[in-house]
């Protein structure tokens, strides 16, 4: 099954954070899945870095970047297709980052690992 995992779900799977829910990390740690991060997701967290409104342990590149290929998480381009889909979603959410997730998985046709229940809104199946 493929699904795009939202930055806190990613982020929460790292650090073996207890408020990932037990099925997203049942399905994250399942290895027949196939996930993918959107860029849009490691620019949300880069930002939040440099703002220092979310502290990591090590670099941007050691902490976040080089867990993504062990763990077979996929870079998901961003693509023309998703910016179509983008301009046809209704405004059920104001965050650009939130808003690009819901197309990417629309597009795509995936599921999304995310606790977020604005995705329910935009018909994105989550996985928590």
């Amino acid at each position: 099954m493929r699904a795009l995992v939202d930055s806190h779900a990613l982020l929460w799977s790292m650090t073996n954070n207890p408020r990932l829910g037990a099925v997203a990390q049942a399905f994250i740690d399942d290895r027949a899945n196939d996930l993918y991060v959107s860029p849009a997701s490691l620019w949300e967290i880069a930002i939040k870095i440099s703002l220092e409104k979310l502290e990591i342990e090590g670099s941007f590149q050691t902490t976040i970047l080089d867990h993504l290929a062990p763990n077979s998480v996929e870079t998901l381009n961003i693509e023309p297709r998703h910016w179509v889909e983008l301009l046809a979603l209704p405004h059920h959410h104001r965050d650009p980052f939130d808003r690009l997730l819901a197309a990417q998985c629309r597009a795509d046709r995936m599921k999304i690992v995310s606790a977020d229940k604005v995705f329910d809104a935009y018909g994105v199946e989550r996985i928590w």
